[in-house]
């Protein structure tokens, strides 16, 4: 069912994805044990047109931005745009919480914002976690591994993202106390998870 359906059109929030460029050595390496180099590569474009095409389904492509890193004219890139009708721009410096909030405050509105590894964030959830949006003033789907893949503001809260340890089993946690000490209503729709190590392809495969 189109979002639209569920929530007026000019209060959806906009929707970011972040996609690094799939370049052999350079995306999903983890993967690379089980794949190679460039098999990994292109495993890592099959994820970013997954994301691309749940998104695309559960948002109109006007509120999707698509941010690019390592190549931002990579051909992939170029194929989504020209597909999809996404909007291009390419990611901040920064470590990853800048570029999170960065990407969330060049909208106006709430906005929600996904990486393109985590293939089990269906449009359905997508819509779900639009309409939770609605309610709260953050919406996380935490992941299986201690982090999370989606994360949703109503509007800027500048030190959300601030000093967060990326990478670690504790990120979750950590903002969880953020939101906490922010004073914030959160909702965690769902708990998802990402593919980034081969026995994670090898259950990504098997859907």
């Amino acid at each position: 069912m189109p979002a639209e359906t569920l929530i007026r059109n000019e209060e959806l929030p906009h929707l970011h994805l972040l996609a690094k460029a799939p370049l052999a050595g350079q995306a999903k390496t983890r993967l690379a044990p089980l794949l190679g180099l460039e098999g990994a590569a292109n495993a890592h474009a099959e994820l970013v047109r997954h994301c691309v095409a749940n998104a695309c389904t559960a948002m109109p492509a006007e509120k999707v931005t698509l941010w690019t890193a390592l190549d931002h004219a990579h051909p992939l890139f170029i194929e989504l745009r020209e597909q999809f009708g996404v909007m291009l721009s390419a990611q901040p410096g920064g470590d990853l919480g800048a570029r999170v909030r960065y990407a969330l405050n060049s909208t106006p509105g709430p906005s929600m914002l996904m990486g393109s590894d985590c293939p089990s964030i269906t449009s359905a959830l997508i819509i779900t976690c639009a309409q939770q949006l609605a309610a709260h003033d953050v919406v996380i789907l935490p992941a299986e591994d201690g982090g999370y893949g989606f994360v949703g503001t109503r509007q800027d809260y500048p030190t959300l993202f601030e000093d967060i340890p990326w990478g670690t089993k504790s990120v979750l946690t950590t903002t969880q106390l953020r939101i906490k000490a922010l004073g914030l209503h959160a909702a965690y729709p769902a708990t998802i998870w990402d593919v980034d190590r081969p026995e994670d392809w090898q259950r990504w495969s098997l859907l």
